[in-house]
This record gives structure tokens, sequence and C-alpha cells, in this order.
């Protein structure tokens, strides 16, 4: 395994989740022995970040720039692609050079969502040598047979729980999808006595709309819009509990953090969120969009300090066994070495 060379293909210069995924599970499989090349995701947040850690990387958030750099490429055991347009860009180079290609899906939806990236869609089917789900809620939803292989983060020393601070944080894209307007409004409903805050940590379109909705609700005063933020470890230390609302999170890497930490969470029960904070005892889920039932479960945390701890120390306990990053990280490279395998055993 430590000969293989790994190319991660990621059409985008976001920085959202599939890029996270990328730039963590790269550095990973450079300290586990393999030659890895980044090609896309943007140069500042991921680039720059993982040729410190000697890993290659390459611009190519337009598919353009990634096909070129792809033929550049020497002696590419495996490309493994992230998302639509890397798929095609994947698929054309590795159909052309004889380059086993495997799919990480990354949502819950069959490939391409109309437009130009459902048109791609279609015509990728069969394009791929495997298919890696990263979560059992994502291997249903999507077309073909996948390898089911949870996301997983790096393992973080116990938190001193009597250091914690009285707030709730929400950590998340501010846009439609996440439902963050459904932690608002259980806020607003929630018993939740002085000086306790909601933090909520994240940039996006429906950033104004849900700063006039706290005010709206009248809870301006005890929530904070604090952007994006950097020190998102020390966040997660500080804060007593995390919200997670997406209704259909495909898996969730920033519910997967808060566990590392030891955070208690409140999530919607629903998408990858039942795998993860679903697999212990007690977990505080509630039906999605249903905002009573979150604010109850809310109260309930904030009024227990106890019951903060525990949970909390269940939430980690199942983070280190089931979702750890080297753990992700040896499933992910069992797939792509079966995959490079392939090819050197092809007639």
């Amino acid at each position: 395994m430590s000969s293989l060379h790994v190319v991660h293909v990621v059409c985008s210069e976001a920085f959202a989740g599939v890029e996270r995924y990328v730039l963590e599970t790269s550095r990973e499989m450079r300290a586990q022995g393999c030659r890895v090349t980044v090609v896309g995701c943007g140069r500042e947040s991921v680039g720059i970040p993982l040729q410190r850690d000697g890993v290659d990387w390459l611009p190519g958030a337009r598919p353009a720039d990634a096909f070129r750099a792809l033929r550049r490429i020497e002696d590419i055991d495996v490309i493994d692609t992230h998302m639509t347009k890397a798929d095609f860009v994947g698929a054309s180079v590795g159909f052309v050079r004889r380059i086993p290609v495997v799919s990480t899906r990354h949502f819950a939806a069959p490939r391409g969502r109309g437009g130009v990236n459902g048109a791609l869609g279609g015509m990728l089917r069969g394009a791929f040598t495997r298919q890696i789900a990263i979560s059992r809620f994502v291997a249903e939803h999507i077309e073909g047979p996948s390898t089911i292989v949870h996301n997983g983060v790096a393992d973080v020393p116990n938190v001193d729980d009597a250091a914690r601070e009285p707030f709730v944080l929400v950590l998340q894209r501010l846009e439609a999808e996440k439902r963050t307007d459904v932690a608002l409004r259980a806020w607003a409903s929630a018993e939740i006595p002085e000086p306790w805050r909601l933090v909520v940590a994240g940039q996006g379109s429906e950033s104004s709309r849900l700063r006039q909705l706290a005010r709206e609700l009248g809870v301006a005063a005890s929530v904070d819009f604090v952007g994006f933020r950097s020190d998102v470890s020390s966040l997660l230390s500080r804060a007593s509990a995390l919200v997670a609302s997406p209704p259909l999170e495909p898996l969730g890497l920033s519910v997967l953090e808060a566990m590392a930490h030891g955070l208690p969470v409140v999530a919607a029960g629903g998408g990858g969120h039942v795998e993860t904070v679903g697999g212990v005892d007690g977990a505080a889920l509630f039906p999605p969009d249903d905002v009573a039932a979150a604010a109850r479960a809310l109260t309930e945390l904030i009024g227990d300090a106890r019951r903060r701890r525990d949970y909390g120390a269940r939430l980690r306990e199942r983070q280190r066994a089931s979702f750890s990053l080297p753990a992700q990280t040896t499933a992910t490279l069992e797939v792509l070495g079966a995959a490079a395998r392939r090819r050197t055993t092809a007639p």
C-alpha cells in the first residue's frame, strides 16, 4: 500500500465539507506512506497546507485545468474523484490512459442535479472501477453499488468540561438546506437562563435573513453571528452544546468534530446524524424541522450539567471507536488499492 500513488481530483475552489475531506484524507494518506497528489481546490485553503505536508498539489478548480493537470502526472495508480465535474475529468483521463478511477460520493443524490452536471452524470454511468459512499445514508440514495467508508476526524485530547462556557454552538454553512432557522426558532422557544448565548459560526447566502429572523424572534440580544472562524477547535472546546439542524446531512463533519471534543450534540434525526449521534444511548435527536422537540432537547441539556458531561463522553467514545481519521483512511486505501490491483491483473 505504501507504494500507491493516489491522485484526488476536486474541481472546486470552495472550502466546505468535500474540500476539507480531501485535505485531511490526503494528509493522512501521506502519513500512512502513500504518494498523494491533489488536483483542484483552492490554493490558499488546500494547496499550500498540503504542500507543507509533502503532498503534491496542482491547480484544477476548472475542469479544463484539471484535465490538463491529470494528463501531465506520471505513474498514477488510481484516481479518486469528488463531485460530478471531477468525476467527468477523472473518468475521461482514466479511460484514455487506462487508469482505474474511484468516485467518492459525498451527497445523498444521484450524480448530477440538472443542467450541465445532470448531463455529465448521465454520461458517467459505468465509468468507475469502484464507488465509495461516506455514509449508509449516501449509499442508499446514489445510483450503483458502493463501499461505505464513514468519514473520520482526528482524535482530540479530553477537554476539561469544567472550563466550558455557557453558550450553544451552531457550526455550519448558512444555506437553506442546513435549516439554521430551526436552530434559531428552537433557541427562541427553549427555556434559556442567563447568561447563556447562541453562537452561530459560518457564512452563506442565508446570513442576512437569519439575522433578521433573530430580530423578529426577539432573541437577537442573545445570539452572536460570528461568521467564518478558523479557530473551530477552540469553539468546540469552550462550547457547552452543539445544535446540528440539517435534516438530511450526508454525514456531518462538524458533528464528528463536536463528538471528538466530547461536546453534547442536539441533532435533527435524519440523514447521517442517525449513524453518528444516533449510535449512542440517550442521543439528543429531534424529528427533522420539529422546533418544539429541538427546544425541549436544548432546555433539558442546558439545565443538566451532569447529563451534558456524560452524553459528551459517550459521543467522544463513539467517534474514537467508529469515526477516526486513520481508520477512515485505511479503509479508503483498501478500496483504492483493490481498484489499482484490477489494473495490474487485467489481461
